[in-house]
């Protein structure tokens, strides 16, 4: 297939790449400087990415970037044909979805809403997992595309409900990784051996893919960032601002809101959302900085 994939950020390179392993023809594009991409054709702006593209696939930092890069002055819109597909891989707002998938539907163009989940590392091995939205023709379409990329396809419904989905899940790992942090920060004072209190978590009721997945990062005081601190900072407001549409109250996240606050006070925005749990030992006396 021929691809324009726009956003050449963590997640988006090593997708990008990936795609280009599988054999398609793939024309790349950020925002930032010209990047080149081994074997993909490096183009100067959205639209001309997506001249003669089948499928448009976006990965872009938020719902502002996603409007800017298919509605902007040189963006996607102008090159959309009927029968195209755009794809969204960005972690953006369920409403602003809608609305988008209304204005290239009107151009006879589908809608796909895909945000993953599996981090840096996922998206370099291809494991990571697609948390879908969309009409079921057009997700069939796409499977040899999500198969180049990733693990698993998960299906959740109609536009809107993989951001949908993609929020309430990056809700709770927010706040379990909260939760650890604390917990692990309290057995540090209490003199808890940390090595010994992960065993334990995870060989109890309290086990964690979260858990697991930072606690070798935490272990090291690694929070080099898998996933930044500012964009989950970021999808917390979108959490918040998704509940406050409809009339849902979210009391524990409107706290955990307060320490990615003061950690991005601290310069750790682009640190490893892990980094919060720098705040904790330093609030507790524990710590120095994260590196």
């Amino acid at each position: 297939m021929k691809i324009a994939f726009l956003g050449l950020g963590i997640m988006g390179r090593p997708m990008a790449a990936n795609l280009v392993k599988a054999g398609h023809e793939v024309a790349v594009w950020n925002r930032t400087a010209r990047q080149h991409l081994d074997g993909a054709r490096t183009a100067v702006s959205p639209a001309e990415a997506a001249v003669d593209a089948d499928v448009v696939w976006t990965c872009v930092a938020d719902t502002a970037a996603v409007e800017r890069v298919l509605f902007s002055e040189d963006g996607v819109e102008r090159s959309l044909r009927e029968g195209m597909l755009v794809v969204d891989s960005s972690t953006i707002s369920p409403s602003a979805t809608l609305r988008f998938a209304e204005r290239v539907n009107a151009r006879g163009v589908h809608w796909v809403d895909a945000p993953v989940t599996g981090s840096k590392i996922g998206a370099e091995t291809a494991q990571l997992i697609f948390i879908v939205g969309g009409a079921p023709e057009p997700v069939e379409y796409l499977q040899p595309l999500f198969k180049a990329m990733g693990k698993l396809v998960i299906h959740i419904g109609d536009v809107g409900k993989g951001q949908s989905a993609k929020l309430c899940m990056n809700l709770m790992i927010a706040l379990i990784y909260e939760g650890f942090a604390e917990a692990f920060t309290l057995g540090q004072k209490l003199g808890v051996d940390a090595h010994k209190f992960i065993e334990l978590v995870q060989a109890s009721m309290v086990r964690s893919g979260v858990v697991e997945y930072k606690a070798p990062f935490v272990l090291r005081h690694d929070f080099s960032p898998n996933f930044p601190l500012r964009l989950m900072h970021k999808d917390i407001h979108l959490m918040l601002d998704t509940a406050k549409e409809n009339r849902v109250k979210l009391p524990a996240l409107e706290t955990v809101d307060e320490i990615y606050e003061l950690s991005t006070e601290e310069g750790w925005e682009n640190l490893d959302f892990a980094a919060t749990l720098a705040l904790l030992q330093k609030w507790a006396g524990l710590g120095g900085q994260p590196k």
